[in-house]
């Protein structure tokens, strides 16, 4: 009998090198992209597997893969992210191109599908695959658009399944109101024409279209007043953190391309690219409040992080517009208990969205924080502080991105 038991577990035994290539390669394909740097070390055929081409169409096939996070600090000639599958932190090489002198403490500034747009201190753009380092540097602006105020700089990836790397970068800069935004593709490989926008507002349910003989008004009491990303009601433009300087996110909604910022004023812009115009929308609240402010995309959605303080207390809560009755409605909130920590310490939030889950970066000068917020099952976690050579970074802000090593500049 127990040699008939033995036959039976031995004819049952599964072994990964029956498998043909094919297979191998799917079944990896789908492992965590931090297994992929371990892949060589298994075996030589696992090795040859990991760095043939098949491989990484195989890989490019899984529409999606669990956000890693690029985390950004005072010092920007590292990479750090947390790995929101593994639940931990990770320091990548940092790309060699970023290490060159002339894109050295390059700025991150965007990021979407796997990659990350970086600015120089020339005003140039860098994009990267931060995953592998591969790096690619964007045909510069125009010179007398680089002295422009730039409001928004978004990244977004072309719906291309078979094409992983293809991707959009759009500025929008100029003065209120007079808005205008350039396109670079990087299927065409250059920058596109310029395109003008012009200022809609509602009214009686119509939209109404301002000249250029409108004027913009500045003198009101909500263009007076505001409050800056820190907490304080200031009476100059909003100062911000230089890791989020431009606060912004891209959308789509019934095939119209959305660019949303945060403007110096405090208010939401939003920018219609498809039907080149642009709105305002109405404060969350009053102009004298004091509150910090950031804007994400998740699921879709631009949402608002908003950290308040009243009642002795401070409440940090996410908002959604709502088009239809034209308000703010809340969809989250962290707990009081959470949220108290951070009154009286003036602090400066920088947000990041990825699906349903937000990434919000709390800092000041006393105190320094990372949670995580999942919007569908409405929990906030803490996340652990990261060591490096013994001493806890303070992450000003950062970017989600999909951590793909198939993906190529």
């Amino acid at each position: 009998m127990i040699r008939k038991r033995k036959s039976q577990e031995d004819s049952s035994t599964f072994f990964m090198d029956e498998l043909n290539e094919d297979l191998i390669e799917g079944v990896l394909s789908r492992l965590p992209t931090s297994a992929f740097f371990r892949l060589s070390s298994v075996c030589k055929r696992w090795k040859s597997v990991a760095n043939s081409s098949s491989f990484k169409l195989a890989c490019s096939q899984i529409p999606s893969r669990d956000p890693w996070f690029f985390m950004v600090d005072s010092h920007l000639n590292q990479s750090i992210v947390f790995d929101s599958a593994e639940k931990n932190w990770k320091k990548l090489n940092h790309p060699p191109l970023l290490q060159k002198n002339s894109n050295y403490n390059s700025m991150p500034v965007s990021a979407s599908g796997g990659f990350i747009c970086f600015r120089n201190s020339y005003g140039n753009f860098v994009v990267c695959n931060p995953v592998t380092g591969s790096c690619n540097e964007q045909p510069p602006l125009d010179p007398a658009l680089q002295s422009l105020t730039f409001h928004a700089i978004v990244m977004s990836s072309c719906p291309n399944k078979h094409d992983q790397s293809s991707y959009k970068l759009v500025v929008v800069f100029g003065e209120l109101p007079k808005l205008s935004f350039r396109v670079y593709n990087s299927s065409s490989g250059c920058w596109e024409e310029e395109i003008a926008l012009s200022k809609k507002f509602n009214d009686d349910d119509k939209s109404k279209e301002l000249d250029d003989s409108t004027e913009f008004d500045s003198n009101d009491d909500s263009a007076v007043y505001f409050l800056s990303k820190a907490g304080n009601v200031v009476a100059t433009n909003m100062q911000r953190s230089p890791s989020k300087q431009y606060s912004s996110v891209i959308t789509s909604k019934d095939g119209e391309e959305i660019v949303h910022f945060l403007s110096s004023l405090g208010s939401i812009v939003a920018c219609n690219l498809t039907s080149k115009c642009f709105i305002e929308y109405p404060r969350l609240l009053p102009v004298f409040y004091e509150y910090s402010i950031d804007l994400v995309e998740c699921g879709g959605r631009m949402l608002v992080v908003l950290l308040s303080e009243f009642f002795e207390s401070a409440s940090l809560r996410v908002w959604c517009y709502d088009e239809d009755i034209r308000s703010w409605q809340q969809i989250a909130a962290m707990p009081p208990s959470m949220s108290h920590e951070w009154y009286g310490k003036n602090v400066d939030i920088n947000c990041v969205g990825a699906g349903d889950q937000i990434l919000i970066c709390l800092s000041s000068a006393e105190i320094s924080s990372c949670v995580m917020c999942d919007l569908a099952a409405n929990e906030w976690i803490k996340l652990p502080k990261c060591f490096v050579d013994g001493e806890a970074i303070k992450f000003m802000s950062a970017f989600s991105f999909q951590p793909r090593i198939e993906t190529s500049l």
